[in-house]
């Protein structure tokens, strides 16, 4: 299976990129923060934030952590968990530094209140600026690449050394059994999900196929699949080396078919644009590892980018893909 995927895609990304056409524009990546990141605690539309300060860890460093309780939270009652890469960009565009944010807790409060999907909680994990290459891009992604270019990405992107095995424990060992000693959670995968944008939406594919015991499912809004910095610019980040390495690390590791769910999308405008071709070989690799489309779904939304503003405008889409009753 992984070797036949891996001439398939080889040969299918070497056509598909050949042909991507268009002009794309590449700025800074929306998710990626200022150099001085604001502190003030969140202000949600609606329900509460509560911050773990500078959250301690073995594997990591340390930060904070912003915990939306919906209204109305009671101990008395059992939430799923929603755990979000980049935390600091995720519920009030005034602190955040582009003034745009998911708007996480508006989305989920209307999905309850329609009976979509059952109570919820967000675990926003503040990204670490300098290191957030580093912390979420997939350390066996890397290692299917070429070795010029593992060499060349840890040099210039991730100052040496990933440290997304590391992060995935910090989550999995450290904060998971915090957030579940504190808060009435569903601990087990049935109510543990993970989700991100961009690089973030590569560490969360990867949480959910490390740790497929741990989260039953995983969103990846944009999924970066070129994992080059958009600082390297246009012609860099229009590779086909990094895309096929992802792909046939899934080809290996996805769960097995039938207990998780699985949602990866993209837009069709600037950098999205680029992830057509890994995106459209996901999908093919989807359906011949056996997910159904109520298993896992890939989208493309027409005339969006890669911002924050974007990714609100559908987030109820893949909210209640992972969160909804079967």
């Amino acid at each position: 299976m992984a070797t036949r995927w891996r001439l398939v895609c080889a040969s299918a990304m070497k056509r598909l990129f050949a042909t991507l056409l268009g002009s794309l524009i590449l700025g800074v990546q929306a998710s990626t923060p200022a150099p001085e990141t604001p502190t003030p605690l969140p202000q949600p539309t609606s329900g509460r934030i509560e911050r773990l300060s500078d959250f301690p860890s073995r594997h990591v460093a340390p930060r904070h952590v912003d915990v939306w309780l919906p209204p109305g939270y009671s101990p008395a009652r059992r939430y799923r968990v929603v755990y979000m890469q980049d935390g600091q960009m995720l519920f009030d565009a005034r602190n955040s530094w582009n003034r745009q944010a998911w708007n996480v807790d508006v989305a989920l409060s209307r999905l309850v209140q329609l009976g979509r999907v059952p109570d919820t909680l967000v675990v926003g994990i503040w990204n670490n600026g300098p290191q957030r290459y580093a912390e979420y891009y997939p350390e066996k992604f890397l290692a299917g690449a070429p070795e010029a270019v593992r060499r060349e990405y840890l040099e210039k992107a991730a100052n040496g050394r990933l440290q997304s095995d590391a992060y995935l424990r910090f989550l999995v060992e450290e904060l998971k059994p915090a957030i579940d000693a504190r808060y009435a959670t569903v601990a087990g995968p049935e109510g543990t999900f993970v989700m991100g944008s961009s690089m973030g939406g590569l560490i969360s594919m990867y949480a959910l196929c490390e740790y497929p015991q741990v989260f039953g499912g995983a969103a990846a809004l944009s999924a970066h699949w070129v994992g080059i910095p958009t600082g390297w610019g246009l012609a860099r980040a229009r590779n086909g080396a990094l895309p096929l390495a992802a792909l046939n690390y899934m080809a290996q590791h996805l769960p097995s078919a039938g207990r998780h769910r699985l949602w990866v999308d993209r837009g069709t405008d600037a950098l999205d644009n680029l992830y057509a071709p890994a995106l459209g070989l996901f999908t093919e690799l989807l359906r011949d590892r056996g997910y159904a489309e109520a298993d896992a779904t890939t989208r493309v939304f027409e005339g969006t980018g890669h911002t924050e503003a974007d990714w609100a405008a559908r987030l109820d889409e893949p909210l209640a893909f992972l969160l909804g009753r079967r």
